[in-house]
């Protein structure tokens, strides 16, 4: 693209800080900034016509981790690291909502619920088994019983007879709080360039050259906040993993309220203005699902309308309106990858599917580096 003189003194002229990706991190990473140094020049670029990835692709759980998950984190993470994962999370979804507000967010915190299959018996008696101990092991952070057992009121079939409840687990509208972010980052002078793609980056000894799909410009400092996407720019250990998405068409009395988790949290669904938005299944191929293609497969969205058939609206006709795909970013150990990689290029990625509750308190962190 051959840019005129008004483009790149506007836009691409004395530049202190460039952010890779307008996702949450990315965002809330220009936010802190501007707050720090009012005066900055800050570019976000994103590839994407909206924030690509996850941020506008998700559920809208402002969730921590349902019981089944905690357990499994406790088997590959110390009881003082998954303690502080939770804490960041909670930590991090109270400054969403303290930056944005309940009401920008649609915040409803109408808790969350652990389902478990007639299959998963033993899962289920080991939630049971363990629960007390993993309240106390939270306490100090919410100050009260996280996890209690319930009955099966809202009628799902095919699961056993009661369900693991998380008093305070809510939900969000993803949208509003996306559009909420960017106005505010707006509002405080930050350039946002969209469909403008990084394709190298090259570290000088007072700035980084950066190169994209339209054109080249020099930046003080280079941040990268592409989360499952990372892979493309840097060598660290996070992995995109693709998370399939369908919603039904409006359903008529439809009292199904709160968020709902399944399999170790590798199922999630929820109500939405009277529709029932489901999601995940990548654990029955996760070599298929470790990929940045935003595309859907027939026996994932085969085994999400089995789910909805079998256990979720059971004995009701419903209409799949649309589907769709974000994309995640994983690795070994669920504790985000926050770090400056060079003199001028830091990061903050691997959000670990918990980009709501953690992406606000990470890009925080990020500008607290430089």
């Amino acid at each position: 693209m051959n840019l005129s003189y008004w483009e790149q003194k506007t836009w691409l002229n004395k530049v202190d800080y460039t952010i890779v990706g307008s996702g949450i991190v990315g965002l809330s990473t220009a936010l802190h900034l501007k707050k720090k140094m009012p005066k900055a020049k800050i570019v976000i670029l994103e590839k994407g016509l909206f924030p690509q990835g996850a941020s506008t692709k998700n559920a809208g759980f402002a969730c921590f981790g349902s019981l089944s998950e905690i357990l499994q984190d406790l088997e590959s993470h110390t009881s003082d690291e998954v303690v502080e994962l939770v804490n960041q999370r909670h930590q991090g979804l109270q400054l969403l909502r303290q930056t944005l507000g309940d009401e920008a967010l649609e915040y409803q915190q109408l808790g969350g619920y652990e389902l478990f299959l007639k299959k998963d018996r033993r899962l289920y008696d080991r939630c049971l088994q363990k629960m007390q101990e993993v309240n106390s092991l939270l306490k100090p952070i919410f100050k009260d019983a996280v996890f209690s057992n319930v009955a099966n009121t809202f009628d799902f079939k095919n699961v056993q007879n009661n369900y693991i409840r998380n008093q305070f687990e809510g939900q969000i509208d993803t949208g509003k709080m996306m559009q909420a972010l960017i106005k505010k980052i707006q509002e405080q002078g930050v350039i946002i360039l969209n469909n403008s793609m990084v394709e190298t980056y090259t570290e000088q000894s007072n700035n980084v050259v950066i190169k994209t799909n339209h054109f080249e410009f020099s930046s003080a400092k280079l941040i990268l906040t592409t989360n499952g996407f990372a892979r493309q720019l840097i060598n660290e250990d996070v992995q995109p993993a693709r998370a399939q998405v369908l919603i039904t068409k409006p359903l008529k009395d439809l009292h199904i309220k709160g968020t709902f988790h399944l399999d170790c949290g590798y199922y999630y669904f929820r109500n939405i203005d009277n529709r029932i938005l489901l999601g995940g299944g990548r654990n029955l191929d996760f070599k298929t699902e470790n990929t940045t293609d935003f595309s859907q497969t027939q026996r994932i969205q085969n085994a999400l309308e089995a789910l909805l058939k079998k256990t979720i609206l059971p004995d009701r006709e419903f209409e799949i309106e649309h589907r769709w795909s974000g994309i995640m970013g994983v690795g070994f150990q669920k504790k985000p990858i926050v770090k400056q990689l060079s003199n001028h290029v830091y990061c903050g990625v691997r959000m670990g599917g918990m980009g709501i509750a953690i992406g606000s308190s990470i890009g925080k962190q990020v500008s607290e580096f430089l």
